[in-house]
């Protein structure tokens, strides 16, 4: 068996596998339980330095 053989094969079988458990691994870690208020932390990065919106109680008007 050449080298360009032994190496396609290890990428068409072996290397699916091991991307495919990365991936899900990844999809894990994401919605692991106790990260959304990291991720509902992260969301509001954004918006931190900006003034709270005027609304009717604080005199605003249209």
């Amino acid at each position: 068996m050449d080298t360009y053989s032994f190496l396609r094969e290890l990428a068409d079988s072996w290397a699916l596998l091991i991307l495919t458990l990365i991936f899900l691994g990844v999809i894990g870690w994401a919605f692991r339980p106790g990260s959304r208020a990291l991720h509902d932390d992260a969301a509001t990065v954004p918006f931190r330095d900006e003034p709270a919106p005027k609304g009717p109680e604080d005199g605003a008007t249209k």
